[in-house]
């Protein structure tokens, strides 16, 4: 079983790029994971990517960081027989 560095990195180096809503899980995760509860102002409204990663990472709240590490792990572990 590979640990939450060993997933990040693997997961950066994808063959191929998931899908935007896959991403989004990856993120949402990762940023709990290293920073905890979001700390950011919520984007406008015309700003649909950002709004998109904020909201990932805010539907994480509450979440420990060591939570959230071994939900990244099993996210990668998820997606990888279809990206590695």
């Amino acid at each position: 079983m590979v640990n939450f560095e060993q997933a990040s990195e693997l997961a950066k180096n994808f063959s191929k790029k998931p899908t935007d809503a896959e991403f989004l899980e990856f993120y949402g995760l990762f940023k709990q994971a290293t920073v905890g509860d979001v700390n950011i102002e919520k984007p406008g409204l015309l700003d649909l990517k950002k709004k998109a990663m904020y909201e990932a990472w805010s539907s994480h709240k509450g979440l420990s960081k060591d939570a959230a590490k071994e939900a990244y792990i099993k996210v990668y572990e998820k997606y990888a027989p279809k990206y590695a």
